[in-house]
């Protein structure tokens, strides 16, 4: 399975079996192209990179040096799930780099959403180079690539960040799961014993929360978007909606309004959730959701999240807004 163009002949994995047999050849191939040679991988926890990590990990066991970065603009629990699961449960070696004040203070005061991507994109590559340089018989660097991917920006994986590596560390490429759609990666993640949470993670942006938190960042704001989010994620799982709906969110927009809590005025900002279906991502149509849901989220939300007095629900669909706000 090298080469960067699908083979015609290639049989979709949509079975436990299929998944066995690619799993079977993909560790083979790996042994081959590594040798007894160190593996670098950016963790994200996202299920593309989990798969990779899992894949290795069965392939070459300790030989694969997983980094994972916490930049302060991942989800509720997400550092902490890939700690448990691939340190704990699956032995790997595991560097976790905790760059949340690296990450905020470069942020602190920049409202351009590119602007915002561009910092969190080479602050993530200055601090993975950083990790690498530090770990000795390195020689490969190992990707969350997929097909979409080779077909939509040249096989770099962009959101990955990893593409712009300096080059003196000079690392020969390990993509496994290069010629598989998402889909596919999903079946050979659970194969591979996953959790669901991992394996079935709805679509999330590169820069994370960053661009749900909309604006220029600050950490109180940020905090009010990632426990907003926990929340309707929580009920979403509850419901039955989590399975229906493709991607669900929160997002608190830089802008406050006038309200009343305990008989006393508030000066505060407003959730917006955001619930939408696509089978392409270049239209989506809104989720209609129950209002006794809607209620139970928003309820929940008032009551648990600091800073915040009102819940809105975004009906537009794409075109003409955006899936993300920014």
């Amino acid at each position: 399975m090298c080469g960067s163009v699908r083979p015609e002949d290639m049989k979709r994995i949509e079975t436990s079996e299929l998944a066995k047999a690619f799993i079977d050849e993909q560790v083979e191939l790996i042994k081959k192209q590594v040798g007894d040679k160190k593996v670098l991988l950016a963790l994200s926890g996202g299920v593309d990179s989990s798969v990779v990590a899992a894949l290795l990990i069965k392939a070459i066991g300790k030989n694969l040096v997983c980094v994972h970065v916490n930049h302060g603009l991942l989800r509720k629990g997400e550092p902490e799930q890939v700690i448990k699961v691939f340190k704990e449960e699956m032995g790997a070696t595991l560097i976790y780099v905790d760059a949340v004040d690296r990450f905020l203070d470069k942020l602190a005061g920049v409202k351009d959403p590119e602007t915002k991507r561009k910092i969190i994109g080479k602050e993530f590559i200055d601090v993975f180079a950083e990790e690498a340089k530090k770990i000795d018989g390195i020689g490969f660097l190992a990707q969350g690539t997929i097909y979409p991917d080779i077909l939509e920006s040249k096989g770099i994986k962009a959101h990955h960040n990893v593409g712009g590596l300096p080059e003196d560390l000079n690392f020969e490429l390990v993509e496994p799961v290069k010629l598989l759609y998402k889909d596919e990666v999903r079946v050979v993640g659970k194969e591979l014993g996953l959790p669901d949470s991992m394996v079935y993670r709805q679509p999330f942006p590169g820069p994370g929360l960053g661009v749900r938190c909309v604006g220029a960042i600050t950490r109180d704001r940020l905090e009010a978007v990632r426990e907003s989010d926990a929340i309707l994620r929580e009920e979403f799982a509850k419901c039955g909606l989590a399975t229906k709906v493709w991607q669900y969110f929160t997002v608190v927009p830089d802008m406050k309004s006038v309200g009343i809590k305990d008989g006393k005025r508030t000066d505060e900002w407003a959730v917006v959730l955001r619930a939408v279906n696509t089978k392409d991502a270049i239209q989506a149509t809104v989720e209609q959701i129950p209002y006794d849901i809607l209620w139970k989220i928003r309820d929940r939300i008032l009551a648990e999240v600091k800073g915040v007095n009102r819940v809105l629900f975004d009906i537009t669909p794409k075109p003409t807004g955006t899936i993300e706000w920014e």
